[in-house]
This record gives C-alpha cells, sequence and structure tokens, in this order.
C-alpha cells in the first residue's frame, strides 16, 4: 500500500452523477441531461448533518484533496486545508467538492457531445451563470441526500457561488465561508477577463471555437490568456522575492526570448495549463464570474439583495490580494451588517497575492479551523483541540 502524509485523505476515485432532469438556464436555454463529476472526503452521519460542499475556483474542478494514484505527484488543488485535523477535518466532516458544468474535466461541458448534433458542444455550449451551477450542485446534493449543508465553503469565484448559495437555498446551508472573494467584479477585473478572451479567441487555431473539428486547440491564445491571469493572482512582493530580476544567464543576450526568471516561469506556466484546459471552458468562466452581480436586481442595493441569507458567514481577505482586494471583502462585509447578518471578517497578513487562499498560511489555518469548530460544535459532531 502507498504511504501517504498522516494528514492526508489518501486515495480517492470520482465519481459521476447523470441527470436526465433538464436544467434551465439563466441565459433562457435549457440543459436537456448532463453529468456531474466529484469527489468526497470522509463519511456521511446517520443524521447527514456534517456535509461541506467545497465550490472551486476559475480554472479549479472537482479534485480538491488526496490522490488520484500512489503515483500522483502533487494533491488535488485544497489538500492544505482538507484532511484529517486539517481546517476542514474528515474525521468530523463529509466533504463533496465537484467540477461545475461548462467544465473541462467531466463535468458536461463544451468538450462533452451534444446529444441532438451527436458532436462536441464545443462554442455551442450554453453560457453558464453562478447561479446555474448553484441549482445543479443543489440536485446533487438532493442526489446524495443532503438536505442541509454544514457549511458551503468556496474561495474567488467558489466564494461567489457560496454567496449566490446564501440567497437561493438559505434554508439548505447553515454557514457560509467566503475567501478572497467579491459581490461583482470591477471594471478592471472584466477588462483582464476581455483581455485573456480576445487572446484565446484572437489565436488563428480557435477556429471560432471548432477547433477540435480541426484536429487543433488555440494553445497560444489559451497560453497568454493564463500568463495574464498568473500575474493578477501574484503579488507584486512575492514576485519580487521569487524572481527579482534575476536573469537566467550571467549576461544580457539583446533579444527577445526569455532573459529573466519571471518570464521562464509565466511561460511554463502557460504551456502547462494550455495543455491541460479547454478554451471554450475559460471563456465560459471568465463571463460566469463577469455577470455575477448579485445587487444588480436590487437596484444596486447589496444589502436588500442578502435579505434572504440566513446563516453565519466567515469572510476572509488577503493583504495583498490585488485582484479581489480587502476593500472588496470588506464591501460585502458591511452590507451584511447592514442586513443584520452574523459575520466574522479577517484579513490575513500575507505576502501571496489572491493565491494566498490556497496556501497554508498559519494565521488563515487558525482562522479558518476556529469557524470550522463552531460549525462542528453547532452540529453537535465531536470537537477537536
Amino acid at each position: 500500500m502507498p504511504e501517504f502524509p498522516p494528514d492526508s485523505v489518501g486515495l480517492v476515485t470520482p465519481e459521476t452523477a447523470h441527470f436526465d432532469d433538464p436544467l434551465a438556464l439563466a441565459c433562457g436555454r435549457t440543459l436537456p441531461a448532463y453529468d456531474l463529476v466529484y469527489e468526497t472526503y470522509g463519511t456521511l452521519n446517520a443524521e447527514r448533518s456534517n456535509a461541506i460542499l467545497i465550490c472551486h475556483a476559475l480554472s479549479g474542478h472537482h479534485h480538491a484533496a488526496g490522490y488520484h494514484s500512489p503515483e500522483e505527484r502533487k494533491p488535488g488543488w485544497w489538500d492544505a486545508h482538507i484532511g484529517p485535523g486539517k481546517s476542514i477535518d474528515t474525521e468530523r466532516f463529509f466533504v463533496v467538492s465537484l467540477n461545475n458544468l461548462g467544465g473541462c474535466h467531466g463535468s458536461t461541458g463544451p468538450t462533452s457531445d451534444n446529444p441532438e448534433t451527436g458532436r462536441q458542444w464545443g462554442p455551442d455550449f450554453p453560457i453558464m451563470t453562478v447561479g446555474d451551477w448553484v441549482h445543479s450542485q443543489a440536485r446533487l446534493a438532493d442526489r446524495l441526500g443532503i438536505e442541509r449543508f454544514a457549511a458551503v465553503i468556496g474561495g474567488s469565484l467558489g466564494g461567489m457561488q457560496v454567496l449566490q448559495w446564501t440567497l437561493d437555498y438559505p434554508e439548505r446551508i447553515a454557514n457560509a465561508v467566503i475567501i478572497a472573494a467579491t459581490p461583482k467584479l470591477s471594471a478592471q477585473n472584466i477588462a483582464f477577463n476581455e483581455v485573456a478572451r480576445q487572446a484565446i479567441r484572437s489565436d488563428r487555431d480557435f477556429q471560432d471555437g471548432w477547433y477540435f473539428d480541426h484536429d487543433t486547440a488555440p494553445r497560444r491564445g489559451l497560453k497568454l490568456a493564463r500568463m495574464v491571469g498568473h500575474i493578477t493572482y501574484l503579488s507584486e512582493d512575492a514576485m519580487g522575492s521569487k524572481f527579482g530580476r534575476d536573469l537566467r544567464s550571467n549576461d544580457l543576450n539583446f533579444g527577445y526570448d526569455v532573459e529573466f526568471q519571471v518570464e521562464s516561469y509565466l511561460r511554463h506556466q502557460g504551456d502547462a495549463f494550455s495543455n491541460s484546459f479547454d478554451a471554450n471552458t475559460y471563456l465560459l468562466m471568465t463571463k460566469a464570474l463577469d455577470y455575477f452581480d448579485p445587487a444588480a436586481a436590487h437596484d444596486g442595493d447589496l444589502a436588500r439583495a442578502l435579505a434572504p441569507a440566513a446563516c453565519p458567514f466567515l469572510v476572509v481577505s488577503f493583504t495583498t490580494d490585488w485582484r479581489f482586494p480587502p476593500p472588496r471583502s470588506k464591501e460585502l462585509v458591511n452590507a451584511l451588517i447592514r442586513a443584520d447578518k452574523a459575520v466574522s471578517y479577517a484579513n490575513i497578513d500575507s505576502p501571496h497575492g489572491h493565491d494566498a487562499f490556497l496556501m497554508p498560511e498559519p494565521r488563515y489555518q487558525a482562522v479558518f479551523a476556529a469557524f470550522m469548530n463552531r460549525v462542528a460544535r453547532d452540529q453537535g459532531l465531536e470537537e477537536r483541540p
């Protein structure tokens, strides 16, 4: 048997839930049938009161913790926080993590076959919204026999899904944890997303989204989109301390090939991403980010939009996150206070920028674990010291 760290959930196997009930979407279209790929960690108790839902960020997916094989080099994307004795303690909680609709890691999306045409959905796949994802997640909860989650948790785009859960299904969520997120994108954030989309769409291999018909993919455009995005995920201090102005060799080459270490890093990240992610999915996910704005239906009054929420909130931001900076989290916290909701807020001092929500920062872990201890206590679960 392979040896994994004692605080790891170990080997995990994804599962697939198929749904034949049509899903009406915000765009006006209907998805006639679909699959959701998900993983679970821990054990659902007899009362079904210990379930936790993990909502993923833009490029995330269902593999949040553990390993798919003994040979897997890296664990799931949030392994730092999910496992025995960790903030989301799998000895107390039953954790569900899924790949959203429109994704490219098994759930129905642009790379899936359209049953009406027999070819891949491609660019014909419907534009999704955060609300659409939440409705599909609620159906998955029904399938798993979970009437109410002890907590719904997410960072970045995942945090937006958590907020939508509190508005659409307030009776089905006992606690909400929103990390490094925002109640709506700023114009600057929408601009970054548009630059990324145009990098993809202007790639000659994009073929109006039908690139698979031509046995190709817009990898150059997707690489550039990821490079732009990655810059916004890291802080200036993090880039400076990690790379500075270090050269790959000792001398300038007076050309346009890679010279600085940071250039090499960004190109490597872009290359890796362009070989593992689908371009149409990237377009779809960034649009869902752009569209999210629960206050829009209430004349911009976020406090009024939050009226349906009925659970306690934990909101966490990071000092050097300039993608979704602390003032955006404080905007949400202040609206929750005006709406007379129970909310705890922590702004964590971290040099890692937006990516800090993925990291094992001690202060972050302490705040997160303390809140989850209260969640466990309120649900009658055994509390860890």
